[in-house]
């Protein structure tokens, strides 16, 4: 549809950007926090360990005022469990509810909505060591450790994200570090789908108990969701893309919105002896949720082709977004169509637009974007720039796409890309690049961790002042 007028950005949109709690504070066994999955875990070689990560523990006051001075009207961020519950579960650590209301506290004070992500990969490794996900108490550790969040945060945080990305924990968890599979286990598959279902019920149950404590607040799921193509107008290609949509994004959010399984996965499980186990009340719980909203990661769309009987190895996938296969299901398929980012990724802003339309005529509920950007290598110049005209052309088309999704009738609630500030990516450590703040630090060399504005940090704020009408990138 081309549209004659496009309509504009609704007057509360909630623009700013994400971030994610072990990738940016630092601080990581600082003040009585305990080691979570992220710190225990060997990083890939070459790149950075999570101790210092760009120092947002000691620097948020200024890093917020920097966010305030591009006009934010939102900040996404995670809590660190293992900073409001060191082991977990058990006693609360009075340090990390003070850091996390002083941090609300300093959104609030220039007028940013804070947006909470209750988990954003780094389970305790206390919890991990008690069998993580795998463990059928891991719903109400889950659920305990959201009770404390609405309980403390509840009467100033009006927006909560339940699971970041659970999509990839269950399809990529070892290449983020977060899959924990017992030693003796024999059926994989039906492993990581009984840590999903656990996944499941705890969201469920939490979205439940937020309705209950906080009635005026909003909550939601927050899958990376990637539109899958078919590479071919094949009708075998067409259901490889039906297959991978199922599995990729539409069993996270059938479940989070409706309750229920979806139908092409479960028949999937079903031939796997992979289905998962209910406990009594789950079936229930999952049906009781009712998201307010959805929120969603958009890095890219996917591209899927008829896929043989061999199965893929699991060291052969790099990364969320990376082509992958599923004997008999699917295989992943180079879009000829699409340009690439440096490190690989490819790049679709109107699939952006299709994976919204795909979303709203699925869910009907509003949608908050909760990461989309750009990772790349950037230089900061003997006089204190960062030239990123890169990212701003990524940034500019995607907000574009949003634009006409909404003329195309979709409701949008807010855009936080990825990311407020430099920090150090899942896969590629800190030169991995995605934030409109610069952090002055290397890989391994801390730097001076001085803060600099880059030239989309500039552009942001004016897309911000004219509310998304102003995508000029001169």
């Amino acid at each position: 549809m081309k549209h004659k007028k496009l309509k504009p950005f609704p007057k509360d949109f909630l623009w700013g950007a994400s971030s994610s709690a072990y990738q940016v504070e630092g601080a990581n066994l600082e003040d009585g926090k305990g080691p979570s999955c992220q710190d225990v875990k060997v990083v890939p070689e070459g790149t950075s360990d999570l101790t210092v990560c760009a120092d947002f523990y000691h620097h948020y006051k200024e890093d917020i005022a920097l966010m305030a001075e591009m006009g934010f009207k939102a900040y996404r961020f995670s809590i660190a469990w293992t900073r409001i519950l060191p082991q977990g579960t058990g006693e609360i650590n009075q340090k990390g509810i003070d850091f996390y209301n002083a941090v609300i506290d300093e959104c609030l004070k220039y007028g940013i909505e804070p947006i909470v992500t209750m988990f954003h990969f780094d389970m305790p490794a206390a919890l991990d060591e008690r069998g993580s996900w795998g463990n059928p108490e891991s719903v109400d550790w889950f659920v305990n450790f959201a009770k404390i969040l609405f309980e403390n945060f509840g009467d100033r945080v009006k927006y909560w994200l339940t699971i970041n990305e659970q999509n990839m924990l269950t399809l990529v968890g070892p290449v983020i570090g977060t899959l924990m599979i017992p030693e003796n286990c024999t059926n994989v598959l039906k492993e990581i789908y009984q840590q999903n279902h656990h996944m499941l019920v705890a969201q469920a149950k939490a979205m439940v108990l937020c309705h209950e404590m906080l009635p005026n607040a909003k909550i939601g799921p927050a899958p990376n969701i990637s539109l899958v193509y078919p590479a071919t107008c094949k009708p075998e290609d067409v259901i490889a893309a039906q297959n991978f949509n199922a599995i990729r994004n539409w069993l996270y959010l059938d479940m989070a919105v409706y309750g229920i399984y979806n139908a092409i996965v479960w028949s999937w499980l079903e031939e796997n002896d992979a289905t998962p186990t209910f406990a009594p009340g789950d079936e229930e719980a999952m049906k009781n949720a009712h998201p307010d909203f959805i929120g969603f990661n958009y890095y890219n769309t996917a591209t899927v082709e008829e896929a043989g009987e061999d199965q893929i190895e699991a060291g052969q996938v790099k990364d969320q977004q990376s082509g992958q296969k599923e004997a008999g299901m699917y295989q992943g398929y180079r879009n000829p169509n699409l340009v690439t980012t440096e490190f690989g990724w490819e790049i679709d802003p109107v699939g952006f637009r299709a994976t919204i339309r795909e979303m709203y005529s699925r869910y009907h509920l509003p949608m908050l974007v909760t990461e989309n950007g750009l990772g790349a290598y950037d230089t900061l110049t003997e006089d204190g720039k960062v030239h990123d005209p890169y990212r701003i052309e990524y940034l500019r088309q995607h907000i574009a796409q949003i634009k006409e999704a909404i003329s195309d009738g979709a409701e949008m609630l807010g855009y936080n890309p990825w990311s407020a500030i430099d920090l150090i990516s899942t896969h590629e450590g800190m030169k991995k690049r995605y934030g409109f703040i610069y952090v002055d630090r290397d890989e391994f060399d801390l730097g001076t961790l001085n803060r600099y504005r880059k030239d989309s940090f500039y552009w942001y704020k004016k897309v911000i002042a004219s509310n998304g009408e102003d995508l000029k990138d001169e």
